[in-house]
């Protein structure tokens, strides 16, 4: 039997989230095209949002503002993440 080394390095996880809520968000806009009206697209598309900010930074030279910075995860982004972790794995 092989033992595959189970590495996860920190930018493996933001890429694999990254992609996972890109292809979530492209998953959600399509939906309302080729899902029907009624209570199956309501549950899946449904978001919950979570926000940090605004964010001000002032280095005396350089002042900037980040934010809000805005997190929205409904079912369809985790599906997401969950479709390109296992993508991930499979190709190690």
């Amino acid at each position: 039997m092989l033992v595959r080394p189970t590495y996860r390095s920190p930018w493996r996880v933001v890429t694999i989230l990254a992609l996972g809520f890109l292809l979530g968000a492209i998953l959600t806009k399509l939906s309302v095209w080729f899902l029907p009206e009624g209570p199956f697209r309501e549950f899946f598309t449904t978001t919950i949002s979570a926000s940090i900010g605004p964010l001000s930074v002032d280095l005396l030279i350089l002042a900037f503002t980040l934010g809000p910075i805005v997190l929205t995860v409904n079912l369809f982004s985790v599906a997401g993440v969950l479709l390109v972790a296992y993508v991930a794995r499979m190709m190690l």
